[in-house]
């Protein structure tokens, strides 16, 4: 049987209500063993089985809850099995300080919903109706305890009927702190460029609609800061942000009116469909069924969500038809929050601009997700996830983690809880190092908190790291590659002997290097922190950073590693071609003497020589775009592979021969979706390879590159076929978004194991 272990914490309105009982019902008429328990927390409740039962299980749990069960955030993990006997209800846990727990901002409930669309009720079509069960959290509160005066709501004096609402314990909207109506809450205006008022209320909705549909730009502030909008319908719309915000084909989202709307565009599962209809409400990636050149060029996938907060629905309503919702912001800064500061930094990009007077007290973008392997996989953790926490099995020294240079988040351990923020972004502008900093010393604030040690990444150039070395703490640096394997582990709950297959872009190693091909053994003992047991052969990367923008520059130091001096005689090779002769003079030069190319290992960088040499993507006009066009061209149902030497004395997995055969195909005329194939394929056999050599049955997969679905699956399918226990990320990404957390797991275990010798010495 293929047991597997679901953990999975509910909160909302779940007790008191028969949850517990339910679950019990359900999980035991499905033959699944494990227990529930109340706790001050929320719901905990871990079930093992078959894995087609136990994803029947999550989601029959909120298709069939209790009627009075309220679910405001539904967290799935899925793990070894613990090896239960049976399924039981365990007593309420009250173990522990009871520690107040922000929830992120919820989704409009159907509740709200059917009111805002009753003409004979009091907040119809008001665009900030909201109750205990759902509306804005983490994005108003600005300190703990969650009650109004300690939320931007405060400058709203509640009218007589909100305020009996909120003060009776049988109403919905008892202590909702957002509670507002249209005669006290907050107000929308329509502003031009200048911010003049155009119109206000019902009249500013209306005159945004006609707008859009006429191909304007919108500049809509919604829940954690302002989106950028254009009717999906209208390329000739969606053109012109793209030359203003500076996007030039990096995929849109698409925010659709109804779930039916999305299934006429995408293919829909049920695990897809729960993950878009979750009070989370995030961004799902999803296989498109039509062609979205304007929006998504090259790319089949599509990033669909549905409406999540009532100016969304309302607004949608009225639009009948999709829309394109993206970050308003330019290209590598954070959204923007307030209507002043988007006056100025929007200007230039959006025509109106759709307020309101709610102050919005931090940034929250847009959450990304995908169903990979039958399971949630979080892209970018954001609105509906943080600052949910991610709980590890031991406790943990208070440690703020500053996180890595691009995708920046930064987290904050609490006892057994790593709190992690919201996404930042790239650490590339004022504007987004501005935010870092602040929302580093918001989780501080927040929790009440005084960290003992700041945790940072080895590379003495990022700003994240800049930053750490001036807090006036202990400052404990980790090693990229080895928090993203610890990042993996915490989430999956591994300890012990575990292979991480640390795959990405770009990462400074212990050696000097750019590191990015990683096979690192991580043993019970912090001592040493990690073996770097292989890693993928390296080559040179002319022009440094240039490479990482120019996939022609990595393919050039790749070629150069197998043809040397006699590289540029090859005119035939489709990198070369694409240099003036003044431009390979220069990088002939640089490769040969080793200035400015530097070395390095990185399996990103691999992706990117590959797709300059299939003729694929040359310069890049986003991070990762020519390892996404190598992902998107592979041919399904392709089982070939490409011969590779592992030698295993020196760690090395040597790709040359890969590469020589697939010039030779090329050559010959073979389709690029074969060779894209066999080249993913021959990924996963050196990671089974590597596997092997170490002897280690556990093996976690991060890094950007397992954003590739197919690597991932792939590698997944013939770990298992050879025996192996493969893991991958599911609540934190694999990205660089997920290094925080590893961070601080890395440097707790350097902390406790320096502590474990002190007390060794003196006793």
């Amino acid at each position: 049987m293929n047991a597997e272990r679901v953990k999975v914490v509910v909160r909302g309105a779940v007790q008191g209500v028969g949850f517990r009982p339910f679950v019990y019902r359900l999980a035991t008429s499905i033959g699944l063993k494990g227990w529930v328990l109340n706790s001050a927390r929320g719901v905990f409740i871990e079930a093992e089985g078959e894995s087609a039962r136990l994803r029947e299980f999550t989601l029959r749990l909120t298709k069939e809850k209790p009627p009075l069960a309220i679910i405001q955030s539904l967290e799935s993990t899925f793990l070894d099995p613990a090896g239960y006997s049976r399924f039981e209800i365990r007593e309420s846990d009250g173990v522990g300080e009871k520690r107040a727990l922000i929830l992120p901002d919820i989704a409009t409930c159907g509740d709200c919903l059917r009111e805002i669309f009753d003409p004979h009720d009091r907040r119809y079509l008001y665009p900030f109706t909201n109750c205990t069960n759902c509306g804005p959290r983490f994005s108003i509160i600005e300190s703990l305890p969650y009650d109004r005066a300690n939320t931007s709501m405060k400058k709203f004096e509640m009218c007589p009927e909100c305020k009996q609402e909120y003060h009776d314990p049988a109403d919905r909207r008892f202590h909702a702190q957002p509670n507002a109506c249209s005669v006290c809450g907050p107000r929308l205006e329509l502003w031009d460029c200048d911010g003049a008022v155009l119109a206000e209320g019902g009249d500013a909705l209306s005159g945004v609609v006609s707008a859009v549909r006429s191909g304007q730009i919108l500049a809509l502030k919604g829940v954690g800061g302002f989106q950028l909008i254009v009717d999906a319908r209208n390329e000739e719309a969606i053109a012109r942000l793209r030359e203003r915000k500076r996007r030039e084909e990096k995929p849109f989202a698409l925010m659709f009116p109804s779930i039916d709307d999305i299934r006429i565009a995408c293919r829909v599962s049920d695990l897809e469909e729960r993950l878009l209809t979750s009070p989370e409400s995030p961004i799902v990636l999803l296989d498109r069924r039509i062609e979205t050149s304007a929006v998504a060029p090259g790319n089949p996938y599509l990033g669909a969500m549905l409406p999540y907060s009532p100016l969304h629905h309302i607004f949608l309503r009225e639009l009948g038809c999709a829309v394109v919702a993206t970050s308003g912001n330019l290209s590598d800064e954070p959204i923007c929050t307030d209507e002043q500061a988007a006056l100025a930094r929007l200007r230039g990009i959006a025509d109106l601009f759709l307020v309101h007077n709610r102050p919005i007290v931090r940034h929250v973008d847009d959450s990304v997700a995908r169903i990979l392997l039958g399971r949630e996989q979080i892209l970018r953790r954001a609105r509906g996830y943080a600052p949910l926490p991610i709980h590890v099995t031991g406790a943990l020294p208070p440690i703020l983690a500053v996180g890595a240079h691009l995708k920046n988040t930064v987290a904050l351990a609490v006892e057994t809880d790593v709190f992690i923020s919201q996404h930042i972004g790239d650490l590339e502008t004022p504007e987004a190092f501005s935010a870092f900093r602040r929302v580093s010393t918001d989780l501080q604030t927040l929790y009440e908190v005084q960290p003992e040690a700041v945790a940072c990444d080895s590379h003495p150039e990022y700003l994240s790291t800049k930053r750490a070395k001036t807090m006036g703490l202990p400052v404990e640096t980790v090693q990229h590659h080895y928090a993203h394997v610890l990042a993996c582990m915490a989430e999956n709950e591994l300890d012990g002997a575990t292979m991480g297959v640390s795959w990405d872009g770009t990462g400074l190693g212990l050696d000097g290097t750019i590191w990015g091909g990683e096979f690192l053994v991580v043993n019970e003992s912090p001592q040493p922190a990690f073996v770097r047991f292989a890693h993928l052969r390296t080559f040179r990367l002319p022009g440094s950073e240039a490479a990482i923008k120019q996939p022609r520059r990595s393919a050039l130091g790749l070629l150069w590693e197998i043809f040397g001096r006699d590289l540029f005689e090859h005119s035939e090779l489709l990198p070369l071609q694409q240099f003036s002769q003044s431009e390979s003079n220069m990088l002939r030069q640089m490769l040969a003497n080793g200035v400015n190319a530097p070395v390095t290992s990185s399996a990103g960088r691999l992706f990117d020589a590959v797709a300059s040499i299939l003729g694929l993507r040359h310069r890049a006009r986003f991070e990762g775009q020519g390892a996404m066009e190598l992902e998107f061209s592979v041919e399904r149902g392709v089982t070939k592979t490409y011969p590779f030497r592992f030698a295993e004395s020196e760690g090395v997995i040597d790709w040359q021969s890969m590469i020589c055969q697939i010039l030779e195909e090329q050559q010959r005329g073979e389709s690029v979706g074969r060779i894209a194939a066999a080249f993913h394929n021959t990924l996963a056999e050196m990671v089974v390879a590597v596997a092997r050599s170490a002897g280690i049955a556990k093996v976690v997969l991060t890094g950007g590159c397992f954003q590739n679905k197919y690597l991932t699956e792939r590698a997944v399918a013939r770990l298992r076929e050879n025996g192996f226990r493969p893991y991958w990320h599911q609540r934190v990404p694999p990205n660089d978004g997920g290094i925080a957390l590893g961070q601080v797991i890395g440097a707790a275990r350097a902390i406790v194991s320096r502590r474990e010798v002190r007390e060794e010495c003196c006793a």
